[in-house]
């Protein structure tokens, strides 16, 4: 009898500990699905569109992206895209309704900027519209000198912005961005802070870059 009570009494505490246990792990493992969801919903960037006056009738569409926590203004960062007709995202292919996404280096760029504190302007080349839709007659007759006006014109409108300090903006520019972003900041020596090149163009835009991505490098 005694034995059969301790039997009895060892399977109980056997019981309780198993339930204790799994209401343990259950209720940890509900808090770690409770943290993974609030961090997914938690936003860290805020997006705003503009519309920027390029003049003579020109106008392109940009957007701000900025951190979504902390106090502002932030410093700012203005991207300047390179060569061919891009959009502000830099988007690399069509975008299909259906299938893989092409992908948007700029917009990555802006992404990871914002969310380490930074407010980020993208703007459309001149003529140019979502998913490589090009206005030939813009597009087509556009000069350097017309896309450094352009990057004039995108400075402005950023260092505008209630979430943006105005003395601490720098540039970024892609490839024919750099050479256009050291003119932007030569133009506007009390705006631009730093300037930042990738993809350095070290020879010729037109006469040796442009012939070899348009004419040699497809024949390959």
């Amino acid at each position: 009898m005694v034995r059969t009570r301790s039997i009895i009494l060892s399977l109980g505490l056997f019981l309780i500990t198993m339930l204790v246990s799994s209401s343990l792990s259950t209720s940890f493992f509900n808090l770690q699905k409770n943290q993974v969801l609030a961090q997914q919903y938690i936003q860290t960037v805020k997006y705003r569109n503009l519309v920027i006056d390029l003049g003579k009738g020109v106008k392109t569409n940009a957007q701000l992206t900025y951190p979504a926590v902390g106090k502002g203004p932030f410093p700012a960062v203005l991207l300047i895209h390179g060569s061919g007709a891009n959009d502000k995202n830099g988007t690399l292919g069509f975008v299909h309704k259906y299938g893989p996404k092409p992908p948007t280096p700029y917009w990555q760029i802006a992404q990871y900027l914002s969310e380490r504190g930074f407010a980020v302007l993208r703007y459309d080349k001149r003529g140019v519209g979502a998913n490589l839709t090009v206005n030939q007659n813009v597009w087509g007759n556009a000069t350097v000198n017309d896309l450094i006006r352009d990057s004039g014109k995108a400075l402005n409108v950023l260092a505008t912005q209630p979430e943006v300090d105005p003395k601490r903006i720098s540039i970024i520019g892609h490839s024919e961005g750099t050479i256009i972003a050291p003119r932007v900041a030569t133009d506007n020596p009390t705006k631009v802070k730093n300037i930042i090149l990738m993809g350095t163009a070290a020879q010729n835009l037109i006469r040796d870059l442009l012939y070899y991505q348009v004419v040699g490098l497809p024949s390959l």
